[in-house]
């Protein structure tokens, strides 16, 4: 069988922020107005591989300015991290300076990432400016719904081409998936158990949200000492692979061979119930989400279901591969990806309804517990 990562486009398409996802996003505050755009930083004038402390290539560079240039660059950075963190008041951010920006050489966005540094404590923080891509935006945004954590980010919009539209995001913090999996894989069973479970949740999110391409480089790993052992989550990073392959399989991190250590620890620990429990608990966490944000879901899904971000031909392989994996028709006449989304997450709310609700809506108590599981 062909490796996952082997059927993922090496450059995908990026498609531009249309005026009713505008729209959307200024209603949540998700507009940046002024700072810095991707073209400002794309004038820097040279450029030096950036080495880490063990002397190793990190595979990206740090991009320098122009004398003339620099001071203004720098500042509309500020003013860009004064907008991400607090709403724009300059106040905030007088006593910090930009320590560096670096640009990704190995991404197919090439992504720069800044990283700037309080003077009075030489404490920093990082944060990342990249090309509009609508894709990236809706996963994005579906991450800060539906994940159990949120998510900051603005896009800046000077008009309809993706050459004058902008994203910035924030440092998600995590030890990136690979460099886990290589130096810091847990050897105690306890923490292996943790570490399964943690990636069936992460899993299964990944899957029924359909956000692809979840090898170990694009997840990192929040690590959190607890009263007894450690508590693992994992994070998505990278969103531009949201709902637009053909393969079903690209959307559930378990097919990819990167992450195959983390795999073997729920192999070995983790038995059928088990993961079923984790799964279904999983479900019924998003279903909840959904709940809370329900205003905000339904209006990024009117604006999704109409916009285009795969090919017909994508959408049609995958709509016929998720009906029959759901056992559920309607996915096999989705026309746009935003619409298998819709149907997927719908498909969540309907079998993930707490007992309590079932109850409510005419469920008999036998009927309840016949889908429910022991502890």
């Amino acid at each position: 069988m062909e490796p996952v990562r082997n059927l993922i486009s090496k450059k995908k398409p990026a498609y531009p922020v249309t005026d009713f996802l505008v729209e959307y996003l200024e209603g949540y505050g998700r507009i940046a107005d002024g700072g810095v755009s991707y073209d400002d930083l794309a004038r820097y004038v040279g450029q030096a591989p950036l080495y880490d402390e063990l002397g190793e290539d990190t595979l990206w560079s740090t991009v320098y300015f122009g004398p003339s240039e620099q001071a203004e660059i720098h500042d509309a950075l500020r003013t860009t991290y004064a907008l991400l963190k607090s709403a724009g008041d300059r106040s905030t951010v007088e006593h910090l300076y930009i320590d560096r920006v670096d640009l990704c050489l190995y991404g197919n966005t090439l992504p720069f990432r800044v990283r700037i540094v309080n003077r009075l404590n030489e404490n920093f923080d990082y944060f990342y400016i990249k090309r509009a891509d609508a894709s990236r935006i809706y996963g994005l945004e579906l991450e800060h719904i539906l994940s159990p954590s949120s998510i900051n980010f603005l896009a800046r919009v000077d008009g309809p081409t993706l050459r004058e539209q902008t994203i910035i995001e924030e440092h998600i913090i995590g030890l990136p998936g690979d460099a886990f999996i290589r130096e810091q894989l847990p050897v105690g069973r306890f923490d292996q158990v943790r570490l399964a479970k943690e990636f069936v949740k992460f899993n299964e999110r990944c899957f029924v949200r359909l956000l692809g391409d979840m090898h170990s480089g694009n997840w990192v790993v929040d690590v959190t000492p607890d009263f007894e052992k450690l508590h693992y989550r994992m994070r998505a990073i990278d969103f531009d692979q949201q709902s637009h392959h053909a393969r079903r399989k690209v959307y559930l991190p378990q097919f990819f061979p990167g992450n195959n250590a983390v795999i073997a620890f729920g192999l070995e620990h983790l038995t059928e119930p088990t993961v079923d429990q984790y799964q279904r608990e999983e479900r019924a966490l998003m279903a909840g989400r959904i709940r809370v944000n329900r205003q905000r879901y339904d209006a990024l899904m009117d604006v999704m279901r109409e916009d285009v971000i795969a090919p017909p031909s994508s959408v049609a392989a995958l709509g016929a591969s998720l009906a029959a994996h759901y056992r559920a028709p309607a996915l096999e006449d989705a026309d746009t990806m935003g619409e298998l989304v819709s149907l997927s997450l719908g498909l969540l709310l309907e079998r993930a309804e707490p007992a309590s609700l079932r109850l409510l809506a005419g469920a008999t108590a036998a009927e309840v517990a016949g889908d429910v599981h022991g502890a």
